[in-house]
């Protein structure tokens, strides 16, 4: 099996479509901090990750960021390609290095274009999409500090092939839209409860169920949508 495969998206392209599909992508390398794409500019490809973990941001006049959606292996960056515009006014940011499959904007058009099972998953990946960045919003206005953390930390998860995340809390904090000393409060209370061990910029989470127990239902939706909608991708 190709690693390509690795991603959900592309696993489940009809054998029909992957024969098409598969010299049509080419495989890159996703280091932490690499940006994807910048606000404003056209998309040159669609990336497929399949170790990686992308934050699709929205950063303000005065420098100040927000993450929006987390992209991994069962997802795509690139959905303003194939929704007509070809660029957006948010970035693309790499936040847990990995490895992922690109393949060029005309392309994928060309391959959209053509209706049947491609467009229908893109379609409905896209409005997983949609679904993660209308409930993360919600929770980033409603819910505290500690319950956003959980559940960014179980979206992560959901697209890594362990338990351990690399990030600082600077990071995290700009991946929320916080300040960081709410991260560092929020991440010792989860700490001195057993659900977390934080040390130089990794996070082990000790216990997934707690985790759930703690976190608002933000991310029980957003999983819930994503499992509805999307076949599950190969395990790394």
């Amino acid at each position: 099996m190709t690693d390509a495969l690795r991603n959900g998206l592309l696993a489940a392209l009809p054998d029909s479509d992957w024969v098409r599909w598969e010299p049509l992508l080419e495989p890159m390398a996703l280091p932490l901090g690499h940006v994807l794409y910048e606000s404003g500019v056209q998309l040159a490809y669609a990336c497929f990750p399949t170790t990686a973990i992308v934050s699709l941001m929205y950063v303000t006049e005065n420098g100040d960021s927000s993450g929006i959606a987390l992209v991994g292996r069962e997802g795509m960056v690139g959905v303003p390609l194939i929704m007509g515009g070809g660029s957006t006014p948010g970035r693309a940011v790499v936040q847990s290095a990995g490895q992922g499959y690109r393949i060029s904007a005309s392309a994928l058009r060309q391959e959209f274009a053509r209706g049947g099972p491609v467009m229908q998953l893109l379609l409905r990946y896209t409005q997983a999409l949609i679904a993660q960045m209308a409930q993360i919003a919600v929770c980033n206005r409603h819910h505290s500090v500690d319950q956003q953390l959980c559940r960014w930390l179980l979206l992560n998860l959901d697209r890594l092939p362990g338990d351990d995340i690399v990030a600082t809390q600077e990071l995290i904090a700009h991946m929320l839209g916080v300040r960081r000393e709410g991260v560092t409060e929020a991440a010792l209370s989860l700490q001195r409860s057993g659900l977390i061990s934080y040390r130089r910029g990794h996070v082990q989470v000790l216990d997934r169920q707690g985790l759930e127990r703690r976190s608002c239902e933000c991310h029980a939706v957003i999983k819930d949508e994503y499992d509805r909608l999307l076949p599950q991708p190969v395990p790394v």
